[in-house]
């Protein structure tokens, strides 16, 4: 008589003596195990992803650095022409370290970049302020029109039915 345990043949193999607990306990250990290895991959898979993520948006902060840097270097020389010479001058130097900054910043990931940003806000605490000051004044703006644009579209016309039960009470008034 052969079990399911029994190797072909009806003769018991090695695992014969294992109990059907033990060969249980086995089976999801290796299920387990096998479950790890797949979240595991999936969660590199999902960091790379969420890196890559990072990476462009590294980028597009620095090319959004480099347009301010060439912005207030713009406005030093205007006021430096104008007879503002000093504020100028700072200026045009602030917008100078906010290039700087924008080419350290390029092609770096996350923890390069708080490093860096660290660094800057230490060694140029007034420009790390005053871009501080520009990303506030910039997202209060960007989300002020967006609360605007939100508040537009909610506001309905009114409806049909209110039209046609406004219009019989005319007609009946």
């Amino acid at each position: 008589m052969t079990d399911e345990f029994s190797e072909p043949g009806g003769e018991r193999g090695p695992s014969a003596n294992v109990s059907p607990t033990t060969e249980l306990k086995n089976k999801i250990s290796d299920d387990i195990s096998s479950t790890k290895a797949t979240v595991k991959e999936a969660s590199v898979a999902g960091l790379e992803k969420a890196q890559d993520l990072v990476s462009e948006q590294a980028h597009f902060a620095a090319r959004q650095m480099s347009g301010i840097a060439t912005a207030l270097e713009k406005v030093g020389a205007e006021l430096e022409h104008s007879g503002q010479d000093q504020v100028g001058r700072y200026a045009r130097g602030l917008g100078r370290s906010v290039a700087s900054a924008a080419r350290r910043v390029e092609g770096k990931d996350l923890g390069e970049m708080a490093i860096l940003a660290e660094d800057f806000g230490r060694r140029q605490p007034v420009a790390f302020l005053g871009i501080a000051a520009l990303a506030g004044l910039t997202a209060s703006r960007f989300l002020t029109a967006s609360a605007n644009r939100a508040e537009k579209t909610r506001r309905e016309p009114p409806s049909t039915q209110a039209i046609i039960s406004g219009s019989k009470d005319k007609e009946n008034g």
